[in-house]
């Protein structure tokens, strides 16, 4: 790509970043005045199905898997009667997460009402795919001023807009496109060796009650061995004696052990943090708050760090590595298949302001079932490159997605 950077940005109406072969000021407009806000007729829960029929996209599920259908005879009536999207026109979702755009693709479906609007553009001025791009770079927490929970059809009409001629936007367009298919194929990449993972433990491990896995290595055919989490743990208890550690984590269901500054962009710890257990690298956690998803809580090992604190509301513990491998382990706790163990000790009733009501003697009192160390090892290993092989496919999106990110920045006004 050969682009020019514009040194009199300041005093005309155009990008930092531009492509050499085009000249002259960007045009300024409100979108209200080339395009209209559109939505599709209200959809009552009473006319839905969970099973079958054309989807029906609410906040949550647009450009993603649907939840909910409508009957072929509802969506006929409906699209005939009302207003209904063209195909290549950008849709926008206007609460929940507010300023998702999605370019609707042609395909029978239909859409939750004010929820859910489109851009009908019948302009000869703006393309939908540079409107797409235009649209995804707004900060719609900033639209009026103030944190915005809801984009109302006059915030629509009312933004201000500049774009260029048709060519520049096609060709701006190309460029970004390009960047998000790179960015879709390594979502996929990532996406596919998690299921292939998931796929491994899901073979390869077992449940307390199971006797031997789905699938096992040939050279192997000794019986596995059934542990208390007591014979392959010991609790860790240590505190964080004269304040020698700062650095207070939580547990992320998805990001394990992490900075809880950074993770909930404030702190929430007391200043005395002497009472806290200190956790070194390889330490794990069990976090007995459940939620959706994680009905039995969450086990993390600390590995972002070499050492930190937790809130003693935790059951920390060390992994004796001559019975059980560490990265094993690890890949064990992000499966189910420890949840039985739980389970046993743990009904329904026994839940308590947010917290499993489990106690420290009865958690180590678990049962679980393990292979010999020799054939945990090598479990973990394909694991472990499956594992390097999503961080490298995670880096590079993250990569492409700065690309993108720096693009919007600098090839539009």
């Amino acid at each position: 790509m050969t682009t020019t950077i514009n040194n009199e940005h300041n005093k005309l109406n155009v990008p930092n970043l531009r492509f050499p072969e085009f000249q002259g000021e960007w045009e300024k407009c409100k979108l209200g005045d080339l395009c209209n806000v559109l939505m599709c007729k209200r959809i009552l829960a009473s006319q839905t199905n969970t099973e079958e029929g054309v989807p029906f996209y609410k906040i949550g599920t647009i450009g993603n898997t649907p939840d909910a259908y409508i009957s072929q005879e509802l969506f006929d009536e409906y699209k005939a009667k009302y207003n209904y999207p063209h195909k290549g026109e950008v849709m926008i979702t206007c609460a929940g997460t507010v300023g998702k755009c999605v370019i609707y693709d042609g395909k029978d479906a239909y859409y939750q009402d004010s929820n859910i609007v489109w851009i009908d553009n019948p302009s000869q001025y703006i393309t939908n795919e540079f409107l797409y791009h235009l649209l995804y770079k707004v900060d719609w927490r900033k639209l009026n001023s103030t944190t915005i929970i809801r984009i109302y059809n006059d915030d629509l009409r009312n933004l201000k807009l500049n774009y260029p001629q048709i060519e520049e936007q096609q060709k701006i367009s190309r460029l970004l496109s390009l960047l998000d298919k790179r960015i879709a194929i390594q979502s996929k990449v990532i996406e596919d060796l998690k299921k292939l993972k998931c796929a491994i433990i899901e073979d390869l491990y077992c449940s307390p009650k199971q006797r031997k896995p789905k699938r096992r290595f040939l050279e192997y055919s000794s019986q596995l061995s059934s542990y208390r989490m007591k014979d392959f743990c010991e609790r860790i208890t240590d505190k964080n004696k004269e304040n020698k550690c700062s650095l207070v984590l939580t547990i992320a269901a998805q990001d394990g052990l992490v900075d809880q500054e950074t993770f909930f962009n404030k702190s929430v710890a007391s200043e005395n943090l002497t009472g806290y257990y200190i956790l070194h690298n390889g330490d794990f956690a069990y976090n007995r708050s459940y939620s959706s998803g994680y009905a039995w809580g969450t086990v993390k090992r600390l590995d972002k760090y070499k050492e930190g604190v937790l809130s003693t509301l935790y059951i920390c513990f060390k992994v004796n590595e001559s019975i059980v491998d560490s990265d094993y382990l690890s890949y064990y706790f992000e499966s189910t298949k420890w949840h039985k163990g739980v389970s046993d000790i743990s009904g329904e009733g026994a839940r308590n302001h947010g917290l499993l009501n489990i106690s420290v003697t009865d958690y180590f009192n678990t049962e679980h079932r393990f292979p010999p160390i020799e054939e945990q090892k090598r479990i973990a290993s394909i694991l472990n490159a499956l594992t390097v092989k999503e961080q490298k496919a995670t880096e590079l999106e993250k990569m492409y997605s700065k690309q993108k990110q720096y693009l919007l920045r600098q090839m539009f006004i």
